[in-house]
């Protein structure tokens, strides 16, 4: 079967652009790499990907889109096919994109009404290697979603679009993978939302860094500084102007695909967090609510 490749971007809809632009060009440290119909976009360094996040000016805070990549367009149509299969409510079928960046691609929503595009043929950006204590974002690392079916989500995402498990926490929280990282995606029971989204650091001390600088600009940690056990990535939780939880990781575990076992690892303090130093906890992160716009396609 086609599989999604990796993360593209992330879109959203958010009250106050301008706040929310100013954080994620200063302080969370992404670059502006232009605008397009009213939306902005922003690029991550040290990835050549065009953007990683978009920014649309909305009267309610929601998810535009969370955009997927795949290798070919032949892969794009097979994707396609495979989600038409499973009874998904599409929004357009592949064709050629007019978003910034172009390629070849299609949208539709979950089972649950998130929306999503997966593509390929997308234009590449400039990137370079970053520098350690630099303490900015390398490229998107994960996305972790609710779902009020988590174990049909994670299911979903396994059997229509190849994604891999790599480890469950207890029975709450699925793990997995697209490509050779632990994990681009992980499922929790909850409301059809956005959980957080990650950004990779080049090392531990860039991670403390950027904690530091966001820090100095008034941006509390909810959550961190720690080590998770799944996928043995360290963390830090923020949440934007808009709402939106975003998070620093490093020395996320790179596993071998075709023998990677998975676990499933209990539940406990040291299991969440076993560095056990950290600030805050999951109690502290915004209460997830479902998204404004489920089943609902922006037209950009």
């Amino acid at each position: 079967m086609a599989r999604v490749s990796d993360i593209r971007y992330v879109g959203y809809g958010v009250s106050d652009l301008e706040a929310e632009r100013k954080f994620y060009a200063d302080t969370w440290g992404l670059t502006e790499v232009g605008e397009s119909d009213g939306m902005v976009h922003l690029a991550a360094q040290g990835d050549d990907e065009l953007f990683v996040v978009r920014l649309r000016a909305s009267d309610r805070k929601q998810i535009d889109v969370i955009a997927f990549a795949a290798d070919s367009r032949d892969d794009v149509d097979a994707l396609h096919q495979q989600v038409t299969d499973a009874g998904c409510k599409i929004v357009f079928a592949p064709r050629d994109l007019d978003t910034l960046g172009g390629g070849y691609g299609f949208r539709f929503f979950s089972p649950d009404g998130l929306p999503y595009e997966i593509s390929s043929d997308v234009a590449r950006g400039p990137s370079r290697e970053l520098v350690r204590w630099e303490g900015i974002p390398q490229k998107i690392s994960h996305i972790v979603l609710h779902s009020p079916n988590h174990k049909a989500a994670a299911a979903f995402f396994v059997d229509v679009l190849g994604f891999k498990v790599s480890d469950w926490l207890g029975d709450f929280m699925g793990f997995l993978r697209c490509n050779e990282w632990h994990h681009r995606l992980a499922v929790l029971p909850g409301p059809p939302c956005l959980n957080h989204v990650a950004y990779d650091m080049l090392s531990v001390d860039d991670m403390m860094r950027g904690i530091s600088r966001l820090k100095t600009q008034g941006t509390d940690i909810q959550w961190g500084p720690g080590r998770h056990t799944a996928g043995n990535n360290t963390f830090s939780y923020f949440v934007t102007p808009g709402g939106f939880t975003v998070e620093y990781t490093s020395e996320l575990e790179r596993v071998d695909d075709e023998t990677w076992v998975a676990q499933v690892h209990t539940p406990s303090a040291t299991t969440m967090d076993q560095w056990g130093i950290g600030v805050g906890g999951p109690q502290t992160m915004p209460h997830p609510e479902p998204d404004a716009g489920l089943f609902q396609p922006v037209g950009v």
